[in-house]
């Protein structure tokens, strides 16, 4: 087994993140967080010619030809930068939905778009706060849907929605999944407030809207499983970039501040902090590397890999976030300094896909009917 990623995917990683330093800087960030724009159109623009939108998809289908192993460098690449781009909404989620449910009519349709920039997807899933459930889940599937789903992660800027809705009894049998056109009738957005502004999130309600149906009837909820095992693996990438970011941010300003003659991180309590730091997200690149590995080969050990490097990661990085801030002093708790922003985006992902405690529930059932099985 071969746990590291090949010389033509760290050529990849090397490309974006030089792209990104020059298209991408915080500044960029701050752009959009104090600004009216949703999200940074011009670098979306540029990874869609660059091919990164693509890079997971087949060829037949506009994308690059490549896989699971060359999205996980790109989401990496994102999460150090805190690209306020909707990449895991529109790609990590939207397209592996189509991609795994849809027909080739569909593939061929809504991929292509996808992958070249110009259509901008999302999944709504969640009906307000809290554990999202089978039974939670009640609004009204079909040819049209009616009720509401909140929050919806990109859902300012999303062209189209992938949305479980119920369209038959009750439990997870009765859910299935719908493609709407969220420009059309019967689509109301209503934005919400959040803790980061970067990655805006909305309320959507649907009232008659037109669904045109994905996959089978009753599949909903494992197809949601299926993609979320694989989204986990490559948020679980978007938050270690960013705590390697936070790591070197922390690092570099103990060098640079001096107080009593030298630099703080000649004190022992900074060390601490900063091997604490570096403990923390190299375990979660561990785990998150064994993910890669049985996603790229789909390894049965997928629901547990992903499940641990989901929760490590999501340690690691609200982790190295917060004690970025703490090594700043009280210069980092200013609106001056990026601290902030990777604070503001590690609790963002903390609660992307579910709760840190929810994965965690998963770890140990998954593992608890591994050993069962074996």
């Amino acid at each position: 087994m071969d746990f590291d990623f090949s010389d033509e995917q760290k050529s990849l990683r090397d490309e974006l993140r030089r792209y990104l330093a020059k298209a991408s800087p915080t500044a960029e960030v701050r752009k959009v967080l104090e600004g009216e724009a949703p999200y940074s159109e011009a670098v979306w623009k540029g990874l869609a010619e660059l091919g990164v939108l693509g890079a997971g998809l087949p060829e037949e289908y506009g994308g690059a030809g490549g896989g699971y192993l060359e999205l996980c460098v790109v989401a990496e690449e994102l999460g150090r930068a805190l690209a306020a781009v909707p990449f895991a909404s529109s790609i990590m989620l939207a397209a592996e939905f189509i991609l795994q449910a849809g027909s080739e009519e569909q593939k061929k349709n809504y991929l292509p778009r996808l992958a070249a920039g110009s259509l901008i997807g999302t999944f709504a899933l969640a009906e307000g706060p809290g554990p999202v459930t089978p039974n939670r889940i009640q609004l009204a599937g079909g040819a049209t849907l009616n009720g509401a789903k909140s929050p919806v992660l990109d859902g300012a800027i999303a062209d189209i929605a992938i949305v479980a809705a119920r369209d038959a009894g009750p439990g997870e049998r009765g859910l299935s999944l719908f493609i709407v056109d969220l420009k059309a009738r019967g689509v109301t957005r209503t934005p919400l407030a959040t803790i980061d502004p970067t990655r805006p999130q909305v309320r959507i309600d649907f009232a008659d809207a037109p669904a045109e149906r994905l996959g089978a009837q009753g599949e909903a909820w494992a197809t949601v499983s299926r993609v979320f095992d694989t989204a986990a693996v490559l948020t679980a990438f978007e938050q270690i970039g960013g705590a390697d970011r936070a790591l070197e941010m922390a690092r570099d300003y103990a060098l640079e501040r001096m107080a009593f003659g030298r630099p703080i991180g000649s004190f022992q309590a900074i060390k601490h902090i900063l091997a604490d730091m570096y403990v923390s997200a190299t375990l979660a690149r561990s785990n998150a590397l064994y993910a890669a590995w049985a996603l790229s080969t789909g390894s049965a050990e997928l629901p547990q890999s992903a499940a641990a490097a989901r929760v490590s990661a999501t340690k690691a990085f609200q982790h190295c976030a917060k004690n970025n801030t703490q090594v700043h002093g009280g210069m980092g708790f200013t609106w001056a300094f990026d601290c902030h922003l990777f604070y503001k985006r590690s609790n963002l992902l903390a609660l992307t896909l579910g709760s840190q405690s929810q994965w965690e529930d998963k770890l140990i059932d998954r593992l608890r009917a591994s050993n069962r099985a074996a």
